[in-house]
C-alpha cells in the first residue's frame, strides 16, 4: 500500500472563479469567489496563436465573449479587446479576458491556491501542456504550494511532466475508461479528477491506495457533497460558492 503525500490544498474549489455567478474565467469571478470566502481556485488555460496562456474554456469564442471563430487561432492583441463579461450580466459588461500570468500574480499576492485545467485548442495539447508548466514554474518559484496542473488529455500532461516534472498533475476524467488508473500512474499524476458520479468507495480506495488523490468536479447539490465526504474524496469543485462554505474545509 503506498500513502499519499501530505496534501497542500483546500477541500472546496471555486469552479472558473465563482461558478455562474459572475462570467467564468474573469478576475471579476475570481475576486468575488474569494469574498465568498474560497481559498483555492479552477481556472482553464489554453494558447493564444502568439503563444499566450489565457483563460477560456470553449474551443470557441461565441458563447463567453463577443468575439467569434476558434480563440486559439487569434493573437492576444485581438482576445484582449473582447468582452467577456456582458454575456453573464450588464454588471460585468467590459470584463476583459484576462493571462493565466495575472491570474497567477492576483492568487500568489493573495495567498491562494490553484487549479489550473489545460485546455488546449485541438492539435495544440503538448505545446500547450509545455508552455503552461513553463510559466507556472516560473511564477510560483520559491512559492511553498505550486499549482495543481490537470487535463482530460494525456498528452497535455506528458508537455507539463517534460517542461515542469516539479508541478503536481491530475488527471480528468468524464468515465472510467479501461486502463484510468494506470493511465494516471503513467503521467506520474498525484491526483485524479472525475465527474463526482463516478466516484464510489471501491474507486476511491484504488486511488488512494495507489497514493493519488480523488476530487471531483462539478458538485453542485448538497446531497452529492455529503456523498462525497462520506466516501473521504479529497477535493470538491463548486459553481455553488454561495451555497457551500468552504470555511474550516
Amino acid at each position: 500500500m503506498t500513502t499519499p503525500s501530505a496534501w497542500p490544498y483546500p477541500r472546496w474549489i471555486a469552479h472558473r472563479g465563482a461558478g455562474k455567478l459572475a462570467p467564468e474565467n474573469t478576475l471579476a469571478a475570481f475576486r468575488l469567489g474569494a469574498q465568498h470566502g474560497y481559498r483555492m481556485f479552477e481556472c482553464d488555460a489554453k494558447l493564444s496563436s502568439d503563444g499566450v496562456a489565457f483563460l477560456l474554456h470553449d474551443a470557441t469564442l461565441e458563447r463567453t465573449t463577443n468575439g467569434h471563430g476558434t480563440a486559439g487561432d487569434q493573437p492576444w492583441g485581438t482576445l484582449a479587446q473582447l468582452d467577456a463579461g456582458a454575456w453573464h450580466s450588464r454588471t460585468y459588461a467590459g470584463e476583459p479576458l484576462p493571462t493565466l500570468e495575472h491570474l497567477a500574480r492576483w492568487c500568489i499576492a493573495n495567498g491562494h491556491f490553484l487549479n489550473i485545467e489545460i485546455k488546449p485548442t485541438p492539435g495544440t495539447e503538448a505545446e500547450t501542456g509545455r508552455a503552461v508548466a513553463a510559466l507556472a514554474a516560473r511564477l510560483w518559484h520559491g512559492q511553498s504550494v505550486p499549482p495543481l496542473l490537470t487535463s482530460f488529455k494525456p498528452q497535455a500532461l506528458a508537455g507539463a511532466r517534460e517542461t515542469a516534472p516539479h508541478l503536481p498533475r491530475g488527471l480528468l476524467l468524464d468515465q472510467l475508461h479501461d486502463g484510468w488508473l494506470d493511465t494516471a500512474r503513467q503521467w506520474g499524476c498525484v491526483a485524479v479528477v472525475c465527474n463526482h458520479a463516478l466516484w464510489s468507495a471501491a474507486t476511491v480506495a484504488e486511488v488512494h491506495l495507489a497514493g493519488m488523490r480523488a476530487l471531483s468536479y462539478t458538485v453542485n447539490d448538497d446531497w452529492a457533497a455529503q456523498r462525497l465526504l462520506a466516501l473521504h474524496t479529497d477535493g470538491i469543485i463548486t459553481d455553488r460558492v454561495d451555497l457551500f462554505s468552504p470555511a474550516g474545509a
